[in-house]
């Protein structure tokens, strides 16, 4: 079973009432919530929400760890083997779609980047921001430039990242085969107004700066060129503590910035045909949904 979603749309709760019920554990697909070091600034469930129900690929690895989805990949395998090994099912619960289809189709093998390559990267995200990524990839990779994420920094990194490398265009290694896997999946979305997930996003934000999350931002800062790092509202309030925005500032700009990337989130979920749609709160019409078309409930 698959719970995915925008950010700020209600996933947690909604996947450890689901896991409750089904008496299983869950696996996060979360890019940044599995880091040990992050906390407020990605909203990672509570102690009691993760007490509740074993999480898995939650505060799991460093930041200085330089993950891809690729090591999600084999994460995600192995540790469907161990929960299959004593549960009928798994529930995987998160919105980083890259993560979500590594598990669930597999990747096409790329190559290596070299470290130099991937710090000369994010120093031009760093310095020129998402138009000197779109720069780089019209002249260096046009392909993708026209039909990549071009609002998705993470996915524009990484195009960047493998043309200098390989000389090639990282849609070149997009074979589109899905591997096999000893699974079928259920498809529940979870979707709100935009009106009110606009709301959420917005009192989200500034219910994580009441909570510290300036603190945290300065503890990282140290650490600011990190891969991990690179993410929604780490950016704009290391770039508030170099001086460029006010804290005002800064937070009107994660907000925005937050927006943006749930709608991309929702861009990519919508090509999915399988994902039947729910309020966050319809959950025992998700309980019914997956009952329904379970063979194993």
């Amino acid at each position: 079973m698959a719970v995915v979603g925008p950010t700020a749309v209600g996933k947690t709760g909604v996947g450890i009432r689901l896991a409750e019920h089904f008496g299983t554990e869950i696996l996060s697909a979360d890019s940044r919530q599995c880091y040990q070091e992050l906390n407020i600034g990605v909203a990672r469930p509570t102690e009691q929400e993760l007490s509740a129900i074993p999480h898995h690929f939650m505060a799991s690895h460093s930041i200085q760890e330089d993950l891809t989805a690729a090591d999600y990949e084999s994460y995600a395998l192995q540790t469907a083997d161990r929960i299959f090994a004593s549960h009928d099912q798994l529930l995987l619960v998160g919105g980083t779609g890259l993560y979500i289809r590594a598990f669930l189709e597999g990747l096409d093998a790329i190559p290596e980047v070299k470290p130099a390559i991937r710090e000369m990267v994010i120093s031009i995200y760093k310095t020129n921001g998402l138009a000197g990524l779109v720069t780089e990839l019209e002249k260096l990779d046009p392909a993708f430039a026209r039909v990549g994420e071009m609002k998705n920094p993470q996915r524009m990194m990484r195009a960047l990242e493998v043309v200098l490398s390989t000389g090639s265009s990282i849609l070149s290694y997009r074979s589109g085969e899905r591997k096999p896997r000893p699974f079928s999946v259920q498809w529940v979305g979870l979707e709100l107004p935009r009106a009110e997930l606009v709301d959420r996003i917005e009192r989200r934000v500034e219910v994580m700066m009441a909570a510290g999350w300036l603190e945290e931002i300065k503890q990282l800062y140290p650490y600011r060129s990190l891969n991990a790092l690179q993410t929604v509202g780490y950016k704009e309030l290391f770039e508030h503590l170099e001086g460029k925005y006010s804290l005002e500032e800064a937070i009107e700009r994660i907000k925005i910035a937050t927006r943006q990337y749930a709608k991309r989130q929702m861009t990519w979920f919508r090509r999915n045909p399988a994902i039947r749609w729910f309020h966050p709160n319809a959950v025992e019409g998700m309980i019914d949904y997956l009952e329904a078309v379970d063979p194993a409930s």
